[in-house]
């Protein structure tokens, strides 16, 4: 099939053995509905009136943006009467939302960033929405508890992120491989675009915010000094740095073109393991990466066989490119062999 439509896509899929059940296709076909609101809001830039900050802040203490708000809001109030999802986790929102009484639920439940990068926002700068779907483990029947949607990254049924740049692209995984589709805003679709996506295993390009240098510890403090050093260091090549502090447009530059984005461990805040959060944005991403043939880990372990705690927990973030992340694990393991 020619650039078919993402539900066409999914469905043909289904049908040639890839065991997706038509209430997860419809699920994802949803979340593209919602993405789409979301990609018409965010392109009105300053004439949809709904720019800078709201004066709150989220359950991380983070100041929010009036577009946090309202593409939360979207996401919610579009998902939960579809009668496909038992409830759904927000970044913005401190405990799970539950479906409201009187309206089916489904057996999935969904996590998400409604809009990553949103500090980004105000100067025209790409943006996103993440995702990630897994089953719920009681059913339809009644609410899921906290527990319920404290699963290993491996328990993912789906996971995907849209950026909202130039284009409107949504990538995509349900365990089968990487595919990207690209909003046709002539006919208000998502389309493929790319059908199993690979990362480069090498790369010479390195992403991470260079000002936090003085929090990192000892092993990625060294893997950086090593590829500054270039050509004459111990990694034997000219490295280019890259930073845009949106982690969509990061992931989808290293899905496009290979390399490695860190959000490492830092000593800023005792008490919290890194700044990315696991459930909505380090599994989803990990998830998508391995299926690329890519690398996500912690330094120290695989991101999605981290245990999860809490429906905010953060976690370090290394991944991109096998190889060079591999590098970074061989840091930190020589690091704790020393000690």
């Amino acid at each position: 099939m020619q650039n078919p439509k993402l539900k066409q896509y999914l469905m043909c899929r289904n049908r040639e053995g890839d065991g997706l059940s038509y209430d997860l296709i419809s699920l994802i076909h949803e979340v593209s509905i919602t993405c789409k609101e979301i990609a018409s809001t965010v392109s009105l830039g300053p004439l949809s009136g709904v720019l800078g900050v709201a004066g709150s802040e989220n359950v991380q203490g983070e100041t929010q943006k009036e577009l946090d708000i309202i593409t939360n809001d979207m996401m919610y109030d579009h998902l939960k009467f579809t009668g496909l999802t038992a409830g759904m986790g927000s970044e913005e929102i401190d405990d799970p939302l539950m479906i409201p009484e009187g309206i089916q639920r489904g057996e999935y439940l969904m996590m998400f960033d409604p809009l990553d990068g949103s500090s980004n926002i105000d100067v025209n700068i790409s943006v996103g929405t993440i995702f990630s779907i897994v089953k719920a483990p009681k059913g339809s029947s009644e609410d899921p508890a906290l527990e319920d949607f404290l699963q290993e990254g491996t328990e993912q049924v789906a996971a995907g992120f849209v950026v909202y740049g130039p284009s409107t692209v949504l990538v995509l995984t349900t365990g089968k491989g990487v595919n990207t589709f690209t909003l046709d805003h002539r006919i208000g679709e998502f389309v493929l675009t790319e059908e199993g996506v690979t990362v480069p295993e090498e790369t010479k390009e390195f992403s991470i915010n260079l000002s936090n240098q003085r929090f990192w510890e000892k092993p990625v403090q060294d893997y950086i000094a090593d590829c500054l050093q270039g050509e004459e260091g111990p990694l034997g090549q000219r490295y280019n740095m890259r930073w845009v502090a949106s982690m969509v447009a990061e992931v989808y530059r290293i899905l496009t073109r290979g390399g490695i984005f860190m959000y490492p461990f830092d000593t800023r805040e005792v008490g919290k393991a890194g700044k990315l959060r696991l459930m909505y944005e380090a599994n989803p991403m990990s998830f998508i990466m391995e299926q690329a043939g890519g690398m996500s880990s912690t330094g120290r372990e695989r991101i999605m066989e981290v245990e999860a705690t809490g429906l905010h927990q953060r976690v370090p973030v290394i991944m991109g490119s096998k190889s060079e992340v591999q590098k970074v694990v061989d840091y930190h393991t020589k690091a704790e062999k020393a000690a």
